[in-house]
């Protein structure tokens, strides 16, 4: 719960002249993987808005069931065929919030990352909080570093492969142990 009353969503706006662009955030709830990360939404409202609903996706990437893993669109009823013009924004932010902490696998964006959460919990949950703690708490490069060298690389190495990965850690880890 936020002290400042917003329960852990916001908005603004990306550019002042063009109301139909915004940017939400989304705070990862407590006692899940993503607890402690900051995600960003991307808010597209279409011309028959709000009798149609906003185009929602995540710019931050998140390893979830119902979000795609590579371009963050957003599986959820009330963005589609559920949406109503009696919902707001903030309401879509919330309901994205609680679809983090109550995953619906049987209805998936995202097949490869359902099956993990179907068939094995803990990987997918070590999976969901390792993405959070790389893409959605602010890790500076020298946090990157730190980690890609704390697995056993050198920090030239480490360095190098996270820049030719566009600081990446994942993808930096994953093209180091290729080369092993």
């Amino acid at each position: 719960m936020q002290r400042d009353g917003s329960a852990g969503v916001r908005m603004e706006l990306v550019d002042e002249g063009n109301l139909r662009k915004l940017r939400g955030t989304i705070d990862g709830p407590d006692d899940s993987p993503y607890q402690g990360g900051t995600f960003t939404v991307d808010i597209e409202l279409p011309d028959q808005y709000p009798f149609s609903p906003p185009k929602m996706r995540f710019e931050t990437r998140v390893w979830h069931p119902n979000i795609s893993s590579q371009t963050g669109a957003i599986c959820l009823d009330i963005l589609k065929d559920r949406w109503s013009p009696a919902l707001t924004l903030r309401t879509a932010l919330l309901s994205i919030q609680a679809l983090l902490m109550s995953p619906e696998p049987t209805d998936p964006q995202d097949a490869q990352v359902a099956q993990m959460y179907m068939n094995d919990r803990p990987r997918f949950d070590q999976t969901a909080k390792y993405w959070t703690e790389s893409y959605a708490m602010g890790k500076t490069h020298e946090d990157k570093i730190k980690n890609v060298v704390d697995m056993g690389f050198a920090r030239e190495q480490a360095q190098q492969a996270l820049e030719a990965m566009q600081w990446d850690e994942a993808a930096a880890v994953e093209h180091l142990f290729s080369q092993v």
